[in-house]
């Protein structure tokens, strides 16, 4: 039998991730500010929802009456959780929900819900009851005391986990530990920053462009927002008693992903690109790009003039296997590094002239490569290899400059 449908669903937002300042105004409930918001992101999750969604009611109505809300954001999920949600929502006047059917992911589920709700204080737990949500008032006293971010964690006291594997237990504190190195001056700040389960303050996310990646959204809060005072509370993670685990290896991926993305976005390497619009992220795809050219370039060499292979003379193996990198290099940094501005001029002539521009001036990055190489050796430090990676650096970033202002840019678009 079919789940009657007895109130509307909220819209998705289709702007940019970002937080307002002040309660949205295109919502379909009061737009009056309350204190609480908390966005409860679902898949798969229809036979947990109604337990946590009664949980955590009676726990807010006892603490703050009237003053909360709860939305829950489903990704459309097969097994319709949406639809198990929206029809409690007669029977939970501070219940609202989103199905969302274009976008996907569990961290910009969460700044969806922030994006329609009007608390002052925003948080995010999971819908699996593996967050236990009697820590929630914790956490509420926790920014009522005068915090703006306070997390629930598992490596404070009180805190814990139930019954990992040593596997399970080992990746998540090598995650933890690499996202140390990669980003201290963000996971330093909390004990658990692989936490799904905290509050902060409307205030110090408002305004700005948050850019999720995978699961871990209090990482793009602390390494984006304007985050003072933090408290941590103690919790003991649950195994789940309903639905299928969503850890797998593609969170992992997309941990380092989300980690390397804010080193480079962040910081005195965000400020760089800020200050000086140069475009770090960018940069770093184009080094890689040419770290595959070197590998070309040797391969088709060893191919040319090898006494083993076809034997050819060296200076016109050397051409070759240079001009075939160059060819390797172009390709990947125009689906790849400058994919943005290809894909707006995608004519074969087009691409022919990106092309002899490219090649041009790598040429011109090679004799750059030659003069510096003999400039610093023959005059700063009197030692070859040194002196080759000084000018191999030199070489890369003029062959990025160069090519980003001539070779890949909008001219020519109907």
């Amino acid at each position: 039998m079919s789940i009657i449908k007895p109130v509307s669903l909220l819209s998705v937002p289709k702007d940019p991730l970002v937080i307002s300042s002040l309660p949205p105004r295109n919502i379909s409930t009061d737009t009056q500010t309350i204190l609480f918001s908390l966005v409860v992101p679902t898949y798969n999750e229809s036979a947990n929802i109604q337990k946590i969604v009664k949980i955590l009611t009676q726990l807010l109505d006892e603490y703050i009456p009237g003053d909360y809300e709860l939305i829950v954001v489903d990704d459309d999920s097969p097994d319709g959780t949406w639809e198990v949600a929206q029809s409690l929502m007669l029977e939970y006047p501070q219940l609202q929900v989103m199905r969302r059917q274009q976008e996907r992911g569990l961290s910009s589920a969460v700044i969806r819900g922030w994006q329609v709700a009007r608390g002052e204080i925003l948080g995010v737990i999971d819908g699996d009851l593996q967050h236990p949500p009697q820590i929630l008032l914790q956490l509420l006293r926790g920014i009522e005391a005068g915090n703006d971010l306070a997390v629930a964690s598992r490596h404070v006291e009180g805190g814990g986990v139930s019954s990992w594997s040593f596997i399970r237990r080992f990746l998540s504190r090598g995650a933890q530990l690499l996202g140390l190195i990669i980003l201290p001056w963000v996971l330093g700040r909390v004990s658990d920053p692989m936490s799904g389960y905290f509050l902060v303050r409307r205030s110090c996310i408002a305004g700005v462009t948050l850019h999720p990646v995978g699961y871990k959204i209090l990482l793009e809060v602390l390494g984006r927002g304007k985050v003072g005072k933090i408290a941590e509370v103690g919790y003991v993670f649950c195994e789940r008693q309903d639905g299928k685990s969503k850890v797998t290896w593609k969170q992992y991926l997309e941990y380092i992903h989300h980690l390397l993305r804010l080193r480079l976005t962040t910081g005195r390497l965000g400020r760089l690109t800020q200050n000086f619009g140069f475009p770090i992220g960018r940069f770093f795809r184009f080094a890689l790009v040419g770290l595959t050219g070197v590998f070309v370039d040797m391969m088709v060499l060893y191919l040319l003039s090898d006494p083993t292979t076809l034997a050819l003379p060296l200076t016109r193996s050397k051409i070759i296997a240079g001009e075939v990198a160059i060819f390797n290099n172009f390709l990947w940094n125009d689906v790849w590094t400058f994919a943005d501005v290809s894909q707006q001029q995608r004519e074969w002539r087009q691409r022919l002239k990106r092309f002899l521009k490219f090649n041009i001036i790598c040429l011109a990055g090679l004799l750059l490569n030659v003069l510096v190489l003999n400039l610093v050796f023959n005059f700063i430090i009197h030692n070859r290899y040194i002196a080759n990676l000084i000018a191999i650096a030199f070489a890369t970033f003029w062959n990025f400059w160069v090519n980003l202002k001539l070779s890949w840019r909008v001219t020519q678009v109907r």
